[in-house]
């Protein structure tokens, strides 16, 4: 019996995807629920799954190929054979091919794929070794040109050297991933759409730190999950949207639109690019909760098995660049919501407190937000409930 492999159903959003790369090829054998393709759309990489164990006996989209939803991408025969001289070349093709899939993501994997290397002759930097789409790329680079060290003839002109020992610049054009291409048309559409402006603030993180160490060990062992900032965050920023209902609002066409509920988008570095996955309901998430679905968000958006449906939506975003070490920043609106806060790197300054000069942890904070529909003291005493939240967290807990 022959199966129809198709594009599987994409999210209203996404109007069509990239066919990245197939995994396997005409005459070879597949097992239900193998990986056959991977497309890449604006947002996420997505599998294309065995529905049965069988054979590829047609590919009909060739890799490189723009797909939409149901479009027929191979035909499956199930039960059949592999090919002879498929099934020659496996067993030698299927170890490397499952070792480069347990090392490498599909952003890795498709920079390995087009500069032709080897998965084996890279040294992965990532978590148990696994190559990253940066260790690829540092690969594919090509090695520098050794100087040459016997001396020209004297008589000589400059001219007749080589350009390898005069030293040349190398230039590299490779085309933007589908991901980072959205990236920058939505970073474009958020600045010449909305009236964007940035207000800043400091926090004093002592309490919080304080907080963290004295119950890190018995929230970690009870949750299996270290307690973060990030949750701190996410309910301080949470009680200031509580309180300034416009700050969690959108604008479409001539109304705002309030939003009477709370999914907060975590902004994620990975290798394609940033991401934001969703904390739907997030006022009625705990700590805890808060912590597991950022770690999860995290590693699946790194993997590159996150899904569309984690990066929809939202009505607020938090991003934090002191991870990289950034002191302050103005962040960009992830449209169409209508602000976004700034974390910073935590930095010891010498701050008064009751009169004397003190060391303390502080961090900048930074709000973004469209002017259109939020004043500026609306934007400042947002900055400041979340504030007054972190330096005294029995806030968030008293809902004072």
């Amino acid at each position: 019996m022959s199966v129809e492999i198709r594009v599987p159903q994409l999210p209203e959003s996404v109007t069509d995807a990239k066919l990245m790369a197939w995994r396997k090829q005409a005459g070879e054998s597949v097992s239900r629920d193998e990986n056959l393709a991977d497309l890449e759309t604006d947002k996420v990489v997505l599998d294309v799954p065995a529905p049965i164990n069988g054979v590829i006996r047609e590919i009909k989209a060739p890799a490189g190929a723009t797909v939409r939803s149901g479009e027929l991408l191979a035909i499956l025969e199930e039960g059949a054979a592999a090919s002879p001289s498929a099934q020659a070349a496996e067993p030698a093709a299927a170890p490397a091919a499952a070792a480069a899939a347990a090392r490498t993501g599909p952003a890795a994997r498709r920079v390995i794929e087009e500069r032709q290397l080897t998965p084996a002759a890279i040294a992965g930097t990532g978590p148990a070794g696994r190559i990253t789409k940066s260790d690829a790329e540092a690969a594919a680079r090509p090695a520098p040109a050794a100087a040459s060290v016997t001396p020209a003839p004297l008589a000589a002109p400059a001219a007749s050297v080589p350009a390898t020992a005069r030293g040349s610049r190398v230039e590299q054009r490779v085309p933007m991933t589908r991901l980072r291409a959205r990236i920058a048309e939505r970073l474009v559409q958020a600045q010449s759409t909305q009236a964007l402006l940035t207000t800043f603030n400091e926090v004093d993180l002592g309490a919080v730190q304080e907080l963290r160490a004295r119950h890190k060990e018995p929230f970690e062992k009870k949750f299996s999950v270290k307690l973060g900032f990030m949750s701190f965050f996410v309910k301080a920023c949470i009680e200031g949207l509580k309180r300034f209902p416009v700050v969690n609002a959108r604008v479409e066409g001539g109304d705002i639109v309030y939003h009477e509920y709370f999914d907060i988008g975590v902004a994620v570095s990975t290798d394609r690019g940033l991401m934001v996955p969703v904390l739907r309901d997030a006022d009625a998430l705990s700590f805890a909760s808060i912590e597991q679905r950022i770690g999860d968000f995290a590693t699946r958006a790194r993997s590159g098995t996150i899904t569309l449906e984690d990066l929809t939506g939202g009505t607020f975003s938090i991003t934090n660049g002191g991870t990289f070490g950034s002191l302050m920043s103005t962040p960009i609106v992830n449209a169409p919501q209508s602000a976004i806060l700034g974390m910073h790197k935590i930095q010891e300054r010498p701050m008064v407190v009751q009169g004397q000069v003190v060391a303390r942890p502080m961090m900048y904070l930074a709000l973004t937000y469209d002017h259109r529909i939020i004043d500026g003291r609306e934007a400042v005493q947002f900055l400041v409930t979340v504030k007054d939240c972190l330096e005294d967290p029995g806030r968030l807990l008293l809902g004072v």
